[in-house]
Order: C-alpha cells, then structure tokens, then sequence
C-alpha cells in the first residue's frame, strides 16, 4: 500500500504543476505532451491522465487523517 500512496502523490504533484501551467498561461503540458490542443482541446490520451490524477487525488484523501491520527498518538 505505501507505493501505490507514493504513486498516488507523485501522480497528484504532477497534476499539480499541469493545472498551475494550465492557470498562470493557459497552456496543458499533458495535452501538449500526449497529443491534444495544448491551449483548447484534449486528447483521450490526455483526458485519461486527468482521470488517473483525480483518482489519484481519492487514493490519498484517507492519508490525511492517518498522518493526524499519527502525530496525535506520539
């Protein structure tokens, strides 16, 4: 389970960056890497890479509370 948490963040981080690209020059780096419009459109590719960082970002909400209840217990 630790690797696929580790997966999860470096999958979210990049995701991260995509979206900061995407609002500061509205420019997507995953479509402009896998195929689509990199200033309107998407390509499936890309759109599937949105999916995976989404379920990503679910993958690692449980992390939250179990780093607090961590800290919490030393």
């Amino acid at each position: 389970m630790e690797m696929l948490t580790r997966v999860a963040l470096v999958l979210v981080i990049i995701g991260a960056l995509n979206w900061l690209l995407v609002g500061l020059f509205s420019w997507d780096l995953v479509a402009a890497l896998l195929g689509g419009n990199a200033v309107r459109e998407s390509s499936i590719l890309s759109r599937i890479i949105y999916s995976i960082v989404g379920l990503a970002g679910i993958v690692l909400i449980p992390s939250f509370f179990r780093d607090k209840a961590q800290v919490e217990e030393k």
